[in-house]
């Protein structure tokens, strides 16, 4: 059976909706739900967070096209400052939020269809959406690769290193063959990400540096730097969003303000 165009579109708003008892906790206000295009040749998606130590709060760059945004509000917000909970394409990462719930964080989505669903700290209040997202034409990326971390106030940095000896981090984001660190999160949570659309044969290597340390308030209000545990996740996808997509999650555990760890290494295709 084929769909005509308002029945996909149907179809996909449907799939938006939760019971009323789940989604009256949560308020996602983008992305919003059915198809769009993205901003004009990349007009207000910026992604990278300003470097700044002890590391900002919730925050996304001034005036980023709600293309390219998640964010909200938590209303049910424990008082444990946890943080939320963010599923984005089957990928779960942690979500910061600030004291009044709030969540705004820049993400770099795939052309395609795109789900997002945010979930409250204790798991009791979700909302979700999906989308599909056409991009003015621009080349599907074929190989993306997501990190996150568990812990606030820390800054992990997602280092790239392709076949032909390219080195992708924050400090060179793009590179001659194609290859970009989309978003740079310096607050804690991340997600970074990596995409390349028309990825080189050859081996990979995906390495987790950990650049910055957490900041905690001591008695008298002021921060004092401290290195805590934190864990890592790195998600490699290749041939996002068709028949042949491929998706892998590792967990590193980074202990020390200035590790760098080698994640994984593989071959494409």
């Amino acid at each position: 059976m084929t769909l005509r165009f308002p029945q996909v579109l149907l179809l996909l708003c449907s799939l938006s909706v939760l019971p009323l008892a789940m989604a009256q906790g949560v308020k996602l206000d983008t992305p919003a739900g059915g198809w769009r295009t993205g901003a004009p040749e990349g007009e207000g998606e910026r992604f990278r967070q300003t470097v700044n130590y002890p590391a900002s709060s919730v925050n996304t760059p001034a005036g980023q096209a709600n293309t390219a945004r998640i964010s909200g509000q938590i209303k049910a917000t424990p008082k444990n400052n946890e943080p939320g909970r963010l599923i984005v394409n089957g990928v779960s990462m942690p979500l910061k939020i600030d004291s009044a719930g709030r969540f705004d964080r820049p993400f770099s989505f795939p052309n395609g269809s795109n789900s997002v669903e945010v979930r409250s700290p204790d798991g009791q209040h979700r909302q979700r959406t999906q989308f599909l997202n056409a991009s003015g034409g621009a080349t599907p990326a074929k190989l993306r690769v997501l990190l996150a971390w568990d812990s606030d106030g820390t800054d992990l940095d997602l280092h790239l290193i392709t076949p032909d000896g390219a080195h992708i981090w924050y400090g060179d984001r793009a590179v001659p063959n194609g290859a970009a660190l989309d978003v740079d999160v310096t607050t804690g949570y991340g997600p970074e990400i990596f995409a390349m659309p028309a990825p080189i044969k050859g081996q990979y290597l995906v390495y987790v540096n950990y650049f910055g340390g957490g900041y905690r308030n001591d008695e008298e209000g002021q921060e004092d730097a401290v290195q805590p545990l934190t864990t890592a996740q790195v998600t490699v996808i290749t041939e996002e969003g068709t028949p042949s997509e491929k998706m892998e999650t590792f967990v590193v555990p980074m202990r020390a303000v200035g590790e760098l760890t080698l994640v994984k290494g593989f071959s494409y295709p």
